[in-house]
């Protein structure tokens, strides 16, 4: 019995420091994996306090001589980010808003409707994902034309109201939602909309969130689509007002890598206040009862 008891000791032993080997080669790759991630981004940082010369330097070095807050001051002096940041800031914020609202109107009645033809309706509407999204800049572009929205906000924004990955990852979330709060809160003579908006949207704060922060990221970093649709540069965003650097700062590294840095600046600070919340939503749509 000694013997027994002793070899199963050994063996829940050799369990733990394998499960604890597993769990340190893990996190080593990962750590590794977070490390190569972040070098562009620390290089950036590193390469905004250079002066000219020594970002020119061979071989490169990692962290600047000669620190300087001259690319900055430059910057600013070259750029006004004032009304480009009022751009940027506004239409990420109408255009999450008005998309959580579209598409998560969209994503309840997929989910909680059975109505003719709705399954193949959102697989039409999920084949549209395996189109390019620049192919359908320019249908979009002349639609936009063609209902004089150029140069103009709704011009910029109305496009990325409806998306086809939020309201799938929406339809998704409220598929984990037990019918039953609904058909009590209609037993109680609520209507669809009560329904929604009292019941729906609170159990979907997670998920908003996540898509929230999302959404506001792709609107914030988005250059391509303001860049067709804006000719005025009354409605030029942070990424477009960048391009003013071109010409005569085109291989002023150091203000490029100090203009990206105040472009992403708002990015950080929008995930450290709100990162609790994203986990928080991962953690909730990666558990289904």
């Amino acid at each position: 019995m000694v013997h027994k008891a002793g070899g199963i000791m050994k063996k829940i032993s050799s369990r733990k420091w394998q499960k604890r080997g597993t769990m340190l080669s893990l996190h080593s790759v990962l750590f590794v994996a977070l490390f190569i991630m972040c070098l562009p981004f620390l290089w950036m940082l590193s390469t905004s306090f250079k002066t000219s010369s020594e970002v020119l330097k061979f071989p490169p070095t990692w962290t600047p001589h000669d620190f300087t807050f001259e690319n900055y001051v430059e910057l600013f002096k070259a750029v006004d980010f004032i009304h480009p940041f009022y751009n940027s800031v506004f239409i990420a914020l109408v255009s999450v808003a008005f998309s959580i609202v579209v598409c998560s109107l969209a994503a309840y009645a997929f989910a909680k409707f059975n109505f003719k033809g709705r399954d193949k309706l959102f697989m039409v509407l999920l084949g549209t994902m395996m189109v390019p999204g620049v192919v359908m800049q320019i249908p979009t572009f002349l639609l936009m034309k063609a209902l004089g929205l150029i140069n103009s906000y709704t011009g910029i924004i109305l496009p990325a109201i409806a998306s086809v990955g939020m309201i799938f990852f929406f339809r998704q979330f409220l598929l984990t939602i037990s019918n039953d709060y609904i058909e009590a809160a209609r037993i109680d003579g609520a209507g669809e909309i009560r329904i929604f908006w009292s019941i729906i949207l609170p159990m979907m704060r997670p998920a908003l969130v996540a898509q929230g922060i999302f959404a506001f990221t792709a609107s914030w970093n988005s250059f391509m689509w303001p860049l067709i649709i804006a000719t005025d540069d009354r409605f030029y965003t942070l990424p477009l007002a960048l391009t003013q650097l071109d010409g005569q700062h085109s291989s002023n590294y150091g203000l490029s890598m100090s203009g990206a840095i105040v472009v992403i600046i708002p990015l950080v600070i929008l995930f450290m206040f709100t990162q609790k919340y994203f986990l928080n939503s991962m953690n909730i749509g990666g558990v289904k009862e």
